[in-house]
């Protein structure tokens, strides 16, 4: 819920702020013109309703921001965290004489804030508010600016939209900018040829210098209670860990064989950044990127149940049994974690489904291989081939993804593919990978009609399928990270794809493979090959085309 409401907050306060920054542009044009657009999009923040919508929302992001401050263990915090943190508690410091002098001096005293008594008292009676006022613009934009792109950031849809919001961003406070400067020197301007129109203007606006000096002081004491609040917060904290220091703490062993004492309330993500331990979290510990997910091997039944935020995010990845996310989980007794993605893990790496950062599974391992590529290569220019071979790989890609396959890799004029990681059975894999071959077979046929004038002889394959354990997990280096598997069953897989050569065939499917997807195995002669590595031979069948039960 305090995630929610401070989302919820956040977003009013930027409506607000993006109609106010809108009338500011049109300060370029006149300020008269502006006046108008002013009226218009603040006539629903001026409504009763609006400045208690407003306010509600001030005083809910401010008090979340506060108690977030306290509720951290560890201010040990990324760039962009401290960085946003920073710039919020600075924006009441900026704010306060702004907020006196205008809406609180319009309620109290009934003076007229318009643009010309804003501004006369900005750029005329006190320059230095002006440039007050430009850092509150840039202070609040930033920080927005900062919780957007950390909250849209794990959105699949963001990469393609943030050229344009990027854009956007840049643009509006800089016009903005440019109208109130603008606009700064026309009034300067006015005041230079008549000496008295700062005090007619203040006199129309209904602003006596009492007023002036009133909201000054009530600016000051604003502030003041801000810094009260933020020391309070910050000597709360210190007093909460000097008691901590006291007790004897258990532990949390990370799989580094680092050892780091539980602070009451801290977060597993917040106790190791409290120890320069590096792990991933790309939203910043909201629930949001599943980067910071770990593997409790030790401790898991004195953890509570994930909390709604935490479900919803481990749900998403279909994460298995002992995986928790960092940033969530707040350990009261002896833990040992193992991180399950790499400390630089990107917002893409936290979509990878859980149980996929490295383990020992049932898993149906398809290998598929172009026959013939030599001689394609030999009757075609470079440019040709390539063509050809991608064309290839984009069919059976489509093949792989219609049968509930993952394209695992790709070697040369050959792939890879992997059945039964997302299902909740694994035994199903045999058969999607029986229907995965079949359709790879269509494709290749529809790509021979399709190509005949450009192809020297038809495209042909061969497929080898088996189904055994395997180690499933991220593989590779850094960023180019791919979810694929390595173990005996993966060589059993090559071995067999290389028998269609020998056999003649097209398809070569291990026994084990065969007998899991429910073929008719009465009256059909298996084969068998010894495998590199292997004592045991295995066993397989020999098939022309996909039989019709599969």
């Amino acid at each position: 819920m305090r995630s929610r409401l401070r989302l919820a907050s956040a977003l009013v306060m930027l409506a607000f702020v993006l109609c106010h920054l809108s009338a500011h542009a049109t300060l370029i044009i006149s300020p008269d013109f502006a006046e108008s657009v002013l009226a218009a999009v603040m006539r629903p923040w001026r409504s009763d309703a609006g400045t208690v919508l407003l306010l509600t929302a001030f005083f809910v992001h401010y008090g979340n921001a506060l108690w977030s401050l306290y509720a951290r263990r560890s201010l040990r915090l990324m760039r962009w965290e401290w960085t946003q943190l920073l710039l919020g508690l600075c924006i009441p410091l900026l704010l306060c004489m702004h907020l006196s002098s205008t809406r609180i001096a319009e309620v109290a005293s009934d003076v007229d804030t318009s643009y010309p008594y804003v501004l006369v008292r900005h750029w005329v009676l006190a320059p230095p508010l002006a440039a007050l006022q430009i850092a509150l613009v840039c202070t609040v934009w930033a920080h927005a600016c900062i919780g957007i792109h950390f909250w849209l950031r794990t959105k699949l849809w963001y990469a393609a939209w943030r050229p344009a919001l990027t854009m956007v961003a840049l643009m509006l406070p800089t016009l903005a900018l440019a109208g109130y400067v603008a606009a700064g020197n026309h009034f300067i301007r006015e005041a230079e040829r008549d000496p008295e129109f700062a005090g007619r203007t203040f006199e129309e606006a209904k602003s006596p210098p009492e007023v002036i000096a009133a909201s000054a002081r009530f600016a000051g004491r604003i502030a003041l209670v801000h810094l009260g609040l933020v020391g309070f917060v910050l000597v709360a904290r210190r007093v909460r860990r000097w008691l901590h220091e006291r007790r004897e703490p258990p532990i949390l062993t990370h799989a580094s064989g680092q050892r780091v004492p539980i602070v009451d309330g801290a977060t597993v993500l917040e106790l190791l950044r409290d120890h320069g331990i590096p792990h991933a979290s790309v939203c910043g510990g909201r629930a949001r990127c599943t980067t910071c997910r770990v593997h409790v091997s030790r401790g898991l039944e004195s953890l509570p149940p994930a909390g709604p935020l935490e479900a919803q995010a481990l749900a998403r990845i279909g994460a298995t049994h002992g995986i928790r996310l960092a940033c969530q989980v707040r350990p009261t007794a002896e833990l040992s974690v193992t991180p399950l993605l790499a400390a630089d893990a990107t917002a893409a790496d936290g979509y990878v489904r859980g149980g996929l950062e490295g383990s020992e599974r049932l898993v149906t391992v398809m290998f598929v291989d172009l026959r013939g590529s030599t001689r394609l290569g030999e009757a075609k220019l470079p440019y040709d081939v390539l063509f050809i071979l991608n064309r290839f790989f984009l069919e059976m890609n489509r093949a792989i993804q219609a049968t509930r396959g993952h394209y695992s890799q790709f070697t040369g004029d050959g792939l890879m593919a992997l059945y039964g990681l997302e299902a909740d059975d694994p035994a199903v894999g045999p058969a999607d990978a029986l229907r995965g071959a079949r359709e790879m077979l269509m494709r290749v046929e529809q790509l021979n009609r399709e190509l005949r004038h450009e192809l020297p002889h038809p495209l042909q394959i061969g497929i080898g399928i088996h189904y055994s354990e395997a180690i499933v997990g991220m593989m590779g280096p850094p960023r180019s990270m791919i979810v694929t598997a390595i173990g005996d069953t993966v060589n059993t897989a090559a071995r067999l794809e290389s028998l269609t050569k020998d056999y003649n065939c097209t398809i070569v499917i291990s026994r084990r493979a065969a007998e899991v997807a429910g073929l008719d195995l009465a009256g059909r002669s298996f084969h068998e090959a010894a495998v590199k590595g292997k004592t045991q031979s295995v066993q397989f069948l020999a098939l022309q085309e996909v039989p019709a039960a599969a």
